[in-house]
């Protein structure tokens, strides 16, 4: 590792025994990046940021929040009406799930398209890939928390899904309640969960930046940085851009803080939990509509669940699926298109996963939930049969070309 340069005799002193300012200044400031990364690599830092935001506004709302059956949702009611700024800090957090998930779908979707999952990034690929299982998890605990009618009937619905596994699902599902139904233990061993996987989130996007910075970033054309001419230094260019795109990113992020804070709640999650009376249609929360419309297409229901599951684990295994030694889809013309189908096809899983499993819907799932796997087990083909147009010699070359066209 390279000293950093300074004439501050402290900064000198402190970086000779512990060399945090040389790492930073590497890894953060002098860092070679790729020329030519467009605003489509602001999501990774924005995820961080945002991680953040949720970390410490949740640190802060657990000091408040009760995790017991009886006053779960009166403590929510008094953090939001009584605690000073509790209602900044519920609607932060609340909506900053929303957010964090929006900003990863993009993050996950520019991944796809840029072929950032290829050799020599498997590794980086799965790593994020964990993190967003990961982030599922806690987002599900934290849904829980709030003990309204949809929190609890949610919890019931998703957690009973475990007892389709054969032997030892009913051992499982007893194991997660901490009982015999949804109650008081289940909604303190949720709370536990939900506290501590945010610092193992943490963890794994600090390894996932140790992985992206052992191969440097990909870029919009796939190709491997070649000679120095390829890359600038981190900062300041990319600072000034992420903080640009941080900016925009805060504007949206606060509209629905201060003026639409239910905006992605259900309104059913607003009446106290009640065991009795099962709420007539029950969803989970939008980011989990998609693998929740695959649950629904299969009749079976450990069928149902392998499949869910198997939409999020196929991802593991892309890199190995798609064969192409092109990585970006902006020379794939094949891939290019499958893959904005595939785009549409996710948005409409979404869209099925709040309709009623019944009729046109029902049959609209099952094609929907057909071409979500035919699309990643028909990449060997693709990449096999499939003639990608001419890559760029080098991204300087390409750099100074667009360059030269807008001075022209």
């Amino acid at each position: 590792m390279k000293r950093m340069q300074t004439n501050n005799r402290l900064l000198m002193w402190i970086d000779e025994r512990l060399p945090i300012f040389s790492y930073s200044n590497e890894n953060l400031v002098s860092y070679p990046t790729p020329k030519n990364l467009s605003y489509w690599w602001n999501y990774g830092s924005i995820a961080g940021i945002v991680l953040v935001i949720m970390i410490v506004t949740g640190i802060f709302l657990a000091m408040n929040y009760q995790p017991h059956a009886d006053v779960a949702f009166q403590s929510v009611e008094r953090i939001v009406r009584d605690v000073n700024y509790g209602w900044l800090l519920r609607n932060l957090h609340s909506n900053g799930a929303s957010m964090f998930f929006i900003v990863v779908y993009i993050h996950i979707f520019r991944g796809l398209y840029f072929g950032s999952y290829k050799a020599p990034r498997e590794l980086l690929w799965m790593i994020g890939v964990t993190i967003y299982v990961a982030m599922m998890a806690t987002a599900f605990m934290g849904y829980v928390l709030p003990w309204g009618q949809m929190s609890f009937w949610g919890a019931t619905v998703i957690t009973n899904l475990f007892s389709a596994i054969p032997v030892i699902g009913d051992y499982i599902v007893v194991w997660i309640w901490g009982g015999f139904s949804v109650d008081a233990p289940t909604i303190n061993r949720f709370f536990v969960w939900h506290y501590l996987l945010p610092m193992i989130l943490f963890m794994l996007v600090v390894v996932h930046m140790w992985a992206l910075h052992i191969h440097k970033s990909n870029n919009p054309l796939g190709i491997e940085i070649k000679s120095p001419a390829d890359m600038m230094p981190f900062h300041p260019f990319y600072t000034i851009k992420d903080l640009y795109g941080l900016g925009i990113f805060m504007i949206i992020y606060m509209y629905f803080v201060f003026f639409a804070p239910d905006f992605f709640g259900e309104p059913d999650n607003y009446i106290p939990a009640n065991p009795m009376v099962t709420p007539p249609h029950i969803v989970p929360e939008w980011y989990f509509l998609p693998f929740y419309a695959i649950l629904r297409a299969i009749p079976d229901k450990l069928g149902g669940v392998i499949a869910m599951g198997s939409g999020i684990l196929v991802l593991y295994i892309l890199p190995w699926l798609d064969t192409s030694k092109i990585r970006s889809a902006t020379y794939r013309p094949i891939y290019k298109q499958l893959f904005w189908i595939f785009v549409a096809n996710a948005l409409f899983l979404g869209w099925l996963g709040q309709k009623p499993a019944e009729g046109a819907y029902l049959i609209m799932g099952r094609l929907s939930t057909a071409y979500y796997f035919i699309f990643f087990f028909i990449l060997p083909l693709v990449g096999k049969f499939e003639k990608p147009k001419q890559l760029p010699v080098s991204i300087f070359e390409e750099v100074a070309k667009k360059c030269r066209t807008k001075e022209d």
